[in-house]
């Protein structure tokens, strides 16, 4: 059923406003809640985004004006609603006609208007500080965890547009299912396909590594490095790219292990030394240096929570190891190879 307390000639309002741009968070909730209501309810959304679209012929895309189409539109297609029932039935014939008028505008024009009314669409950018993270809910109800140092960037038409969310950073998402419109996540190196499923999906900057942990679904791996190098992965299992090599490896994994951290646990699972580095900064707030590149080989395992460990507790058992030791001043950390230190 439609929300009862939303108008039919309102919807419309909100509609418009929501092509021109310039809805409020609020307003967009309100919007994304009507249309999955019900089915009647998307069948009119794309009605309508239909009308506004070819109402832009090809000619005009370059000198679209948001503010005199919304009035236009409000005028033409709004206010001749106002006579009719909340029944969207009668209402669905009349946009259908206008609908099969809409067949001789040319498949350029449509889409010229699509694109500009997208570029419209305000960014949202989400993100965890240093040595926290963030819980999050998506338009659609995914649930993403962002951990320390990590943002996520998506449209203000996620949902509706598209399901497309850039990720910097490191994200467990438990993904909302729609088999009509998938969910990607993308990165520079690497992007995650989904219809719905739960995985982390790690990929900071500086790291030597992407990795994606499939908990539960099924997902596609999309190589950015390598063009057409895909790979799909199945309920607890791992892929792991090498940014430098720029190669994807496939292999099995309990899936809970690497997503601790939701929980404040640091979990290293052969990491490489370099990328241990980084998430101990990003977590505890520090800077760390090497003075030998060589340290940057070892890889190290090991399991730490992050507020009951304190960063030297997490240096002690990497210098246990013998492979390491390290110096401590403040917030600076210096590591060094077992063979150059004197103490």
């Amino acid at each position: 059923m439609k929300l009862p307390s939303t108008r039919i000639n309102d919807i419309d309002e909100l509609i418009a406003v929501y092509f021109s741009g310039s809805l409020s968070s609020s307003q967009l909730t309100q919007l994304h809640d009507w249309i999955n209501a019900s089915h009647d309810n998307k069948i009119y959304f794309l009605k309508i985004r239909e009308v506004w679209f070819s109402s832009i012929c090809a000619s005009d895309t370059e000198r679209f004006n948001k503010e005199k189409a919304y009035r236009d539109f409000i005028n033409k297609n709004i206010k001749k609603r106002n006579r009719f029932t909340r029944n969207i039935w009668p209402t669905l014939l009349r946009v259908s006609a206008v609908a099969a008028i809409i067949l001789i505008v040319s498949f350029f024009a449509y889409h010229q208007g699509s694109n500009t009314i997208k570029k419209q669409f305000t960014n949202i950018v989400m993100e965890a500080p240093l040595g926290s993270t963030t819980k999050i809910y998506l338009p659609d109800s995914t649930l993403v965890w962002l951990n320390a140092g990590s943002k996520i960037t998506y449209s203000q038409g996620f949902g509706v547009v598209d399901r497309q969310v850039q990720l910097s950073g490191e994200g467990y998402f438990e993904v909302t299912k729609n088999e009509n419109l998938p969910m990607k996540v993308i990165t520079k190196e690497l992007v995650v396909e989904v219809v719905g499923t739960t995985f982390n999906f790690k990929n900071y900057q500086n790291d030597e590594e992407t990795t994606v942990v499939l908990e539960e679904g099924k997902i596609i791996s999309h190589n950015q490095l390598k063009p057409g190098d895909n790979l799909t992965l199945c309920q607890n299992q791992k892929v792991t790219l090498n940014k430098r090599t720029k190669t994807m490896k496939l292999s099995n994994v309990v899936s809970k292990n690497g997503l601790g951290w939701i929980n404040g646990s640091l979990f290293f699972d052969g990491l490489p030394l370099h990328d241990i580095i980084r998430t101990l900064e990003r977590n505890y707030n520090v800077k760390i240096s090497v003075t030998d590149e060589s340290l940057n080989t070892y890889r190290f395992y090991g399991h730490f929570s992050r507020t009951e460990n304190t960063i030297r507790d997490v240096l002690d058992k990497l210098a246990g190891t013998n492979k390491l030791k390290y110096t401590i001043n403040g917030s600076e950390v210096v590591l060094f190879p077992v063979q150059n230190t004197l103490n």
